[in-house]
């Protein structure tokens, strides 16, 4: 029969046992397998069981029957002999391996010097691989690739930005172990998706003072050695009056209207070059500067509790016994801790409070100042998630920081009601409106803002957190669209819209990328290896925040 055929002819048929035939289908059991599952094919076709053993079984190692020993039957019993499991170990190259650990020591933030340790080369030399199989011989080898690593990630640096029309920068100044850094973020919306994309460029040392003319100098030069010059909407940095002062000065100049009206009566007008060339040398210009929203709403942080908590292991105890929990002290680097400060404070019972202030001997709060503290922290809480909406970096438009201001400003009017007579009458708005001025009556805000469709519709996308659609519901009842449009559908049907979109939202609200840069930076630059080399340093770090880009190059 053709049954008999089909499985005296194939060499695996031993690893399936006849169930049942109907027809020109039989029915077969894997012996391979546990449990009963049953496996159908053709009587005229093996295509199903082997495709089968390739997929369940691929690191068994098959044996094949030879069909002429006569197993005409696919009931046979199958071979007594036990089948050994085979466990293939695919070999890597040596450029391969050396990617991973460049990718290991770069990402762990290891010494260099890990290469030369006896127990890293004795794992290393288990590790199969094809042609020569020798470490690097020290570390200054490994640096060496290191730099081909670096200058390759630079390259594909370069071929994404020459590639986009629009990015924004953020930019900063950070000081470790007695050396200033002068760090420079990159950030662009991809065009295909619409994603948020990042990268560091710069984390560059500068010595002496750090005045205007050295931070316009410097940034000048690090935007040209990218391409960048001519493509950069806006940079954002903090409020320091340093980059204020930089930005000013070197604001790019604002077009002449009657001079262009006057050469177009004149037509032509000759130019000497070299006197052109003379006058302009040394100059230059930077992006348009806006200043960090969240730096501008940041208030200043100072209690007795924190510096006595945080400075005695006794009064830590102390915290410990009364409270079971510790102190939360606020942190320089995050501009909404000292709510999260103040309100954990708050949540201690004002008499275990005083308990606890009496114990660290120093004055605890009344009952009047502890009500204080809880009206002020909620009057503080829409700033905080206002904070953590400008900080963000993959769902955060420069778009997003006019509502988020006038959210903000309703959200706190509408505390007001609640309060007591020593909250009432915080100025909270008419800070916000001070600061803000630029901004609230800026079109171009209102231009950002009106391309991007959660606000425009009224809602917030599903990734958003439950405090950001809390945030923006406007006191409204919620209610939702039966189509609801994602964003790179909604500006793919209106190419108008989405160039308006590119142009004015590629720059983001905060500068709290670089300070997450510099975040990084310290755990690079640790104590045990302040002697770095500032271009080690810097490229290090580059690379360690840049690792998408060093794990495309080849």
């Amino acid at each position: 029969s053709e049954k008999s055929r089909t499985s005296s002819g194939w060499r695996y048929s031993h690893y399936f046992k006849l169930v049942e035939t109907k027809e020109r289908n039989v029915s077969v059991r894997c012996t391979l397998c546990p449990g009963e599952k049953l496996l159908s094919t053709a009587v005229n076709s093996t295509a199903n069981l082997t495709k089968h053993l390739k997929g369940k079984h691929a690191n068994m190692k098959l044996v094949a029957q030879d069909p002429r020993r006569g197993n005409d039957d696919m009931s046979s019993p199958t071979p007594n002999k036990q089948l050994k499991l085979h466990f293939h170990h695919q070999e890597v190259t040596k450029q391969e391996l050396d990617k991973l650990v460049v990718s290991f020591i770069v990402d762990e933030m290891l010494p260099i010097n890990t290469v030369e340790s006896p127990t890293f080369r004795k794992i290393l030399s288990k590790i199969p691989t094809t042609g020569d199989r020798r470490p690097w011989s020290d570390r200054r080898t490994f640096t060496g690739y290191l730099d081909e690593c670096y200058l390759k990630m630079e390259i594909e640096l370069k071929k994404t930005f020459k590639s986009l029309q629009y990015v924004s920068t953020t930019a900063d100044i950070w000081s470790s172990h007695n050396r200033s850094f002068l760090g420079i973020t990159v950030h662009w919306i991809n065009p295909r998706n619409l994603n948020r994309e990042k990268a560091a460029i710069a984390c560059k040392r500068i010595k002496g003072r750090h005045t205007y003319d050295v931070i316009g100098f410097e940034m000048e030069q690090i935007h040209s050695a990218f391409g960048l010059s001519h493509r950069i909407t806006a940079t954002v940095t903090d409020n320091g009056s340093n980059f204020i002062k930089a930005f000013k000065m070197y604001a790019p100049p604002e077009p002449d209207e009657e001079e262009d009206e006057e050469q177009d009566e004149q037509g032509v007008v000759f130019t000497d070059v070299e006197e052109l060339l003379e006058t302009t040398e040394g100059q230059f210009s930077l992006p348009p500067h806006f200043r960090c929203a969240s730096h501008t709403s940041a208030t200043v942080k100072c209690a007795a509790l924190w510096t006595k908590a945080t400075r005695s292991t006794v009064a830590s105890e102390i915290v410990d016994e009364i409270c079971g929990k510790k102190i939360i002290v606020p942190t320089s680097t995050r501009w909404n801790s000292f709510h999260d400060a103040l309100s954990h404070i708050s949540d201690i019972p004002a008499e275990d409070l005083n308990t606890l202030c009496t114990g660290m001997d120093i004055r605890g709060p009344t009952e009047r100042e502890h009500l204080f503290l809880k009206e002020y922290c909620s009057v503080l809480k829409p700033m905080t998630v206002a904070l953590d909406i400008l900080q963000g970096e993959e769902n955060c438009y420069y778009g997003s920081l006019l509502p988020t201001l006038e959210t903000l400003m309703s959200r706190t009017l509408a505390l007001q009601n609640g309060l007591s007579r020593m909250t009432a009458d915080l100025p909270g708005v008419i800070a916000i409106k001070t600061r803000f001025a630029p901004v609230l009556e800026s079109r171009e805000a209102l231009l950002d803002a009106l391309t991007l469709p959660k606000f425009k519709v009224r809602e917030v996308a599903a990734h958003s957190s439950a405090n950001e659609k809390d945030f923006f519901s406007f006191g409204e009842k919620k209610w939702r669209r039966k189509t609801q449009w994602p964003l790179l559908e909604v500006h793919n049907r209106f190419p108008r819209v989405k160039a308006v979109f590119m142009k004015y939202n590629t720059a983001i609200p905060s500068s709290a990328p670089v300070e997450r840069l510099f975040s990084l930076g310290g755990l690079v630059l640790t104590p045990r290896r302040n002697r770095l080399s500032d271009k080690r340093f810097e490229r290090l770090l580059l690379m360690r925040y840049n690792h998408p880009f060093c794990a495309d190059v080849e």
